[in-house]
This record gives structure tokens, C-alpha cells and sequence, in this order.
């Protein structure tokens, strides 16, 4: 087993509920919102997670009525208890650029962000792994690419963050 490594932040829109498809039965802004679905595999690489960190925040930017959205959705999908990851450690935020005040104030080592600008606001955070984003996103934000880890799925990026634990763990030795 890893000694825990430090402490872990997790977007959630495009990191643990997917993006909204523009159909109506399943989009997070729709009347079903309990319905849209979570990535896959994120339950299970959460949990896998959570004792590999001293702590494991949700950290999302959002307006008050999506903020109550998303902790319905959580509590709906059963996220507290599947994960870990109690609802004390959820954090909201209103504009993206407060993510780094946040990401400082709780000491994150690691942050999980679908988003390379957001990723740029915590360049205090030493582990950043960019979720499956948006290719035009990634143009606009191109500078912000040094020092992130591109991932494409819950399992790639369990994989990673095991991978730079060992090269932390032979660092120490």
C-alpha cells in the first residue's frame, strides 16, 4: 500500500457527471437532471483513490442553483458513500479563478479539472491531470500545458497518479 500523499481536488462537470448532451432527459440544466450520468468508472476510481491521499475534496465552479443541483445529483447517485468522499469535503466556487484560492487554502498536491484554463489557476498544485477535454479549449489555453497530465478515462488517471506515487516513493528512499 502507498503512504497517503498528500490531498486530492476533483472538478465535477466533465470529471464525475458528464457533459451535458444537449438531450433534454439526460442534460445536468434539465428538468431530469438526476438522470445525466456520471463518467464512467468514477465511483470505482474514487474509492480506489481516497486512502491513497490524506484527504479527497470536491472542489466546483458553480451558480447557487446549480450548486444545489450537484448536491442533489450526489446525494441521488449515492456518491458519499460509493466514494468516500464525505459532503464535508465538497467545496463550491463561483467563477474559476477562485478554484486557486481554494486549491492553496486546502493544500492540494493533485487536482482533477476538465478544463486547461482552470488547471492554469493552480499552478501551486505540483500534480495536475487534465479529464478528457475539449480540443478547443485546449487551443485557447495552450500555455497552460507545461507541468499537466492529459487523461482520457477514470482508469488512465488511477494509473497515473499510482505511477507518480511510486516516483514519489522511490524519491523519499
Amino acid at each position: 500500500m502507498i503512504d497517503p500523499m498528500g490531498r486530492l481536488g476533483v472538478d465535477v462537470g466533465g470529471v464525475i457527471i458528464e457533459l451535458s448532451d444537449g438531450n433534454e432527459d439526460t442534460s445536468f440544466f434539465g428538468g431530469n437532471y438526476l438522470r445525466t450520468p456520471p463518467l464512467d468508472g468514477v465511483f470505482g476510481a474514487l474509492a480506489a483513490l481516497v486512502p491513497l491521499f490524506d484527504e479527497v475534496y470536491v472542489v466546483s465552479k458553480c451558480a447557487e442553483p446549480t450548486e444545489q443541483r450537484t448536491r442533489d445529483w450526489l446525494a441521488h447517485h449515492d456518491f458519499h458513500a460509493r466514494t468516500g468522499i464525505g459532503p464535508e469535503r465538497l467545496r463550491f466556487c463561483r467563477t474559476r479563478p477562485e478554484k486557486g484560492p481554494i486549491a492553496a487554502q486546502l493544500g492540494l498536491t493533485h487536482f482533477v479539472d476538465d478544463r486547461l484554463e482552470v488547471l492554469g489557476y493552480l499552478d501551486m498544485v505540483p500534480h495536475r491531470y487534465l479529464m478528457r477535454p475539449r480540443e478547443d479549449e485546449v487551443a485557447a489555453y495552450r500555455a497552460h500545458l507545461a507541468g499537466v497530465r492529459r487523461v482520457e478515462s477514470w482508469p488512465e488517471l488511477v494509473a497515473q497518479i499510482s505511477a507518480d506515487a511510486g516516483e514519489g516513493t522511490a524519491d523519499r528512499r
